[in-house]
């Protein structure tokens, strides 16, 4: 009995397939490894099934994985690798290469596993971070691993978050075809489902959306998920770099459609991106402001419908309530006017084409007279000599009241042009200077508003400082415009052109200081009335249709230009480059003018004064005058 039991002992022991140790005596297997491996359970001849006693002879057949996987192996043989692997692309992936050596391979949820989330994008990296790889089969996408790792999937991946997308997330696992194949995850026909799996309540919303719509139409044009938000790179909206952050999803994002000439014959955008930058708004966006309203604002994010689509958000019964998101108490009126209006294109309000078309008028004209007129009273002052000062004596022109008054307004009037033309030329080099303490640009805006006001409060107090005093507010009545004053002016070009010889003089003011006095003061009441508008923008918007503020706009814009030139031409010719008081007229700082230039240009005026203060003083009194 105890003979028979030992046979059939032997037997057993012979029918039974080999163990790994028993593999190990010729294999070089490291068992410690290999019993932490996912296959560990089958020992080696579940995968080498061919081999079923030992010694075995000859080499055995090689792994087949479908034995047991066979869906996934079916997967991968119709995937873009296991195609290349088939039309003998020796470099494609396979098993091995995502999976890891046999006897080493892991499960997905083991931390140590190369499948595993955390450790996917480095198993990818081995191929798509090549650049040799990239460049031998043609890849076009430019670092797409790293691209990853630094987006917001990759950086919560990285932190442990198994909910955050990795590579297979969005281009399947074993299954992974070409982005051209219409099976792909990554056709654009598919991305919406793909980033809804995670997104399913945007997906939604974005199906239903007229991009959406378009997609499902077979439209190529119309953005998917990556076209708006990118592909590998994706990152959170608040980030800087974001395609969909609030200062670059106007003209970064939404621009590169609505703003290309190819797109804009074929579906008819319109002007409507350059309109924008051109914009209150946009001019803000490039500024580097972040909280001005951008496309999205209005126009919603997922949710974009067309203007005649109830729900919109730009349907015009929904604009009160989109507008007043940003500008509360905005009135109905709000609909009254078109948003997205290039300057002087199809569609401007009529009282906005006529301010455009009455500077473009009067700016040239103005300026091209004052430089005709400086320019000829230059040339001529260089033939016959510019009147020089024999003397040293100073003649009273302004007193206290009114260089601080003046001093005010010179102040103010430059950083208005400053920080003024920062706002309308955001890109220019010197704005970036001026800007880059300021990323955000809030302060170039409160530095504008604070000059803006100070600079009304000195032309009150002038006219204040006139109605108090008597004896300054003659200069109201010396300051008038009279009929010799275009006589002067004729005079004064025919003087300098050689046709006569007699040059005309003036009284206490001539025509120059006339119309510069007036321009200002005109020009100073068109800034403040339409830069109030502009500021109280609320207000504005509540009681007025949009228009009023589009005018309002180029007012401001055409009269600040019309403003600088006229002081870079005219003030400063009178006051430093011409010949007759150059370097500069000190009257703003001393408040004394050079007396032998009153007594060439101003002789009535010059003895008039002169007598005045002589009678005042004495016949016995000195007097500086002399």
């Amino acid at each position: 009995m105890r003979l028979l039991l030992a046979g059939l002992f032997s037997i057993a022991l012979a029918a039974a397939p080999p163990s790994p140790q028993d593999c190990s005596g010729c294999h070089e297997v490291d068992l410690v490894t290999f019993e932490t491996s996912a296959h560990a359970s089958m020992g080696c001849t579940g995968c080498h099934s061919s081999i079923t006693k030992l010694p075995h002879v000859g080499k055995p057949a090689p792994v087949a994985c479908s034995t047991c996987h066979g869906d996934e192996v079916k997967a991968y043989s119709a995937s873009v690798h296991g195609v290349a692997l088939h039309n003998g692309q020796a470099d494609a992936a396979t098993c091995r290469s995502c999976h890891g050596p046999e006897h080493r391979i892991l499960t997905s949820d083991n931390p140590a596993s190369r499948t595993n989330k955390k450790n996917l994008a480095d198993t990818c990296a081995s191929c798509h971070s090549d650049p040799k790889f990239l460049a031998k089969h043609q890849i076009p996408f430019a670092k797409p691993v790293e691209a990853y790792r630094l987006s917001v999937h990759g950086r919560e991946v990285a932190k442990g978050n198994n909910k955050a997308a990795s590579c297979s997330d969005c281009h399947g696992n074993h299954d992974i075809l070409s982005a051209s194949d219409t099976r792909a995850k990554v056709n654009r026909a598919n991305v919406a489902a793909t980033c809804g799996a995670c997104h399913s309540d945007i997906k939604a919303i974005y199906e239903d959306s007229v991009h959406g719509r378009a997609v499902k139409r077979g439209s190529k044009d119309a953005p998917t998920c990556t076209g708006c938000h990118g592909e590998h790179n994706i990152l959170a909206p608040k980030e800087a770099g974001s395609l969909v952050n609030a200062t670059r999803v106007s003209t970064v994002t939404c621009g590169r459609c609505h703003g290309d000439e190819r797109l804009n014959s074929r579906y008819e955008f319109g002007d409507k991106v350059s309109a924008y930058q051109d914009s209150f708004h946009g001019l803000a966006i490039r500024e580097g402001q972040k909280t001005v309203a951008n496309c999205a604002s209005c126009h919603g994010v997922h949710n974009i419908l067309p203007s005649e689509d109830s729900r919109s958000t730009i349907n015009p019964t929904n604009l009160k309530h989109t507008c007043g998101q940003c500008h509360p108490g905005v009135g109905n009126k709000i609909t009254m006017g078109r948003v997205h209006v290039v300057s002087a294109g199809v569609g401007e309000h009529n009282v906005v084409k006529w301010i455009r078309l009455a500077y473009y008028f009067l700016i040239p004209m103005t300026i091209g007279f004052m430089l005709f007129h400086n320019g000829i009273d230059w040339l001529a002052k260089l033939r016959r000599g510019p009147h020089h000062a024999t003397t040293q004596e100073g003649f009273p022109r302004m007193n206290l009241k009114f260089r601080l008054t003046h001093a005010l307004v010179m102040i103010t009037f430059i950083t208005l042009v400053g920080t003024g033309f920062a706002l309308k030329f955001p890109d220019a080099w010197w704005v970036k200077l001026f800007l880059g303490a300021d990323p955000t640009s809030s302060i170039r805006g409160i530095i504008h508003r604070i000059a803006a006001v100070v600079m009304m409060v000195a032309t009150v107090l002038h006219f204040v400082h006139l109605a108090l005093s008597r004896r300054d507010r003659v200069i109201l009545v010396e300051l008038l415009p009279s009929p010799q004053d275009g006589k002067d002016i004729l005079n004064m070009i025919r003087f300098n052109l050689g046709l006569t010889t007699q040059r005309p003089t003036f009284g206490m003011f001539g025509y120059a200081e006339k119309m510069e006095y007036w321009a200002f003061m005109w020009g100073t009441v068109v800034m403040a009335v339409t830069g109030i508008l502009l500021w109280a923008q609320n207000l504005s918007l509540r009681f007025f249709p949009i228009w009023v503020l589009n005018a309002a706009t180029a007012a401001h814009w055409y009269e600040a230009i019309l403003a600088t030139l006229s002081i870079l031409v005219w003030h400063w010719y009178l006051e430093i480059f011409d010949p007759d008081v150059y370097p500069m007229d000190l009257a703003w700082l001393t408040g004394k003018a050079p007396a032998d230039h009153i007594r060439s240009t101003r002789p009535g005026y010059y003895l008039k004064t002169i007598e005045k203060q002589q009678a005042k003083d004495g016949p016995e009194a000195p007097s500086d005058h002399h």
